[in-house]
């Protein structure tokens, strides 16, 4: 869940009184660009992307004009303008008219939290505007803090002075940075990336930081991102109905993180924690429809909604139901297998049998009372199954599956069909 650009970002940056050029955007009028023209002289015209898109500069999708006709000529070259990056493809919405803000030194900064240190890290270095991995590690400050007492002014200006940065940017970034750990900390996010911030020089000769992008991720499941009050659809992206309709049960107690992998995978594997997810997506490789995570103990009904969801969509294709996670500390196991349970059986009952083989490992609490609610379920639909404990290495597990996937492939599936009196579906 990202908010990137400055349409949002500036007025984010405003909660914190973090300088940012004029922004304008998509339902400006003519009159309203001529009049930013006339106080700036020149303007950025850029796409609006929904989520994270890195190297619009270098695919030429940044536009900038001096006059009003090359503005709107920008416009429309941008406004639905379609931009690849790795495997992925996104299209914009929208563009917004950006002030540009003339400075001789471009300064990158980030916070996240850093598996490394294990603690909110910040990411500083005077040569920004570029890709932070293009840059010598010499010139780059990594610098972990106690989240107790946040991002300390000293912790900056020691961090500028450690990479050699100059001293007249030194002060005006020490006065303005450690507000961005309070936008960052009141507001429910993970992570917050300014590049490049500006310094401008003020009428007084005096430089002032001024954040020409923005980046920030929130954590959902964290009400404090409420208090923004920004609208629903900045969240949403090309997601396929799939991904959408599992999303939607964010609202609920319980994770709902959803990814589809692979179209034609064979493999639907509801994984419960972040580390079993890891594991499993990595070793299913191709075979894997999505990558999951539903922990954080979801109540019965909505497990159950989002059980109901993943066999209308992948279970048809699938040769194997893989329900998998680790050992669990506060997930109650009877619960999701008795609501995984019996949406199985309600979707037997709706669209008919499927020829499934069902494989489930886990542990925690109220583990037999769960395996014997699947057990009873998968009985009484004929399905076969197998399921493993606590004491079952999960990497065995997952190796397990993977080979009742290739013995479904070579005629377990149609041995398995026939059993249920179905007609086989390639």
């Amino acid at each position: 869940m990202q908010v990137t650009g400055m349409l949002y970002g500036s007025r984010l940056l405003k909660h914190v009184d973090f300088p940012t050029p004029e922004v304008l955007g998509p339902d400006a009028s003519e009159d309203e660009i001529q009049a930013m023209l006339d106080r700036h002289k020149l303007i950025f015209i850029k796409p609006l992307f929904k989520g994270g898109v890195g190297k619009k500069g270098k695919a030429g999708l940044i536009g900038k004009a001096s006059d009003l006709a090359t503005a709107l000529k920008e416009k429309e070259r941008l406004y639905f303008v379609e931009h690849r990056h790795g495997n992925a493809t996104a299209k914009a919405n929208g563009v917004t008219f950006e002030a540009a803000v003339p400075a001789e030194h471009e300064v990158y900064f980030s916070i996240t939290d850093s598996t490394q240190f294990r603690a909110p890290t910040m990411t500083l270095t005077h040569k920004g505007g570029v890709a932070i991995e293009e840059l010598d590690k010499g010139d780059i400050a990594n610098v972990p803090f106690d989240a107790l007492t946040g991002l300390k002014a000293f912790v900056v200006g020691n961090a500028l002075s450690d990479i050699g940065a100059p001293k007249e940017i030194i002060s005006p970034l020490v006065q303005h940075l450690p507000k961005l750990w309070e936008l960052m900390h009141h507001y429910g996010m993970t992570t917050l990336e300014l590049n490049p911030i500006r310094m401008r020089v003020d009428k007084g000769g005096r430089l002032t930081p001024v954040a020409c992008d923005f980046k920030c991720g929130f954590d959902r499941d964290d009400p404090r991102w409420h208090r923004l009050d920004l609208p629903a659809s900045l969240f949403t992206t090309d997601t396929s109905g799939f991904e959408q309709e599992v999303n939607q049960l964010r609202t609920h107690q319980g994770q709902s993180d959803v990814f589809v992998i692979n179209e034609q995978g064979t493999i639907l594997a509801p994984t419960f924690g972040g580390g079993a997810n890891s594991l499993v997506t990595q070793v299913l490789g191709d075979a894997a429809i999505i990558s999951s995570d539903f922990g954080g103990n979801p109540p019965y009904e909505k497990m159950k909604a989002v059980a109901r969801i993943c066999y209308k969509h992948w279970l048809r294709q699938s040769n194997v139901l893989f329900i998998i996670g680790g050992k669990s500390n506060n997930t109650d196991i009877y619960e999701t297998f008795r609501a995984m349970g019996d949406a199985l059986r309600e979707h037997f009952s709706a669209y008919g049998p499927t020829p499934v083989y069902v494989v489930a490992g886990r542990g925690g609490p109220n583990l037999v009372r769960g395996f014997g609610s699947l057990a009873e379920t998968c009985e009484s639909l004929g399905l076969p199954y197998r399921f493993f404990g606590f004491d079952s290495a999960i990497s065995e597990v997952v190796n397990y599956a993977k080979a009742v996937d290739d013995w479904m492939k070579a005629g377990g599936r149609d041995e398995l069909s026939a059993r249920l009196g179905v007609k086989a579906v390639a």
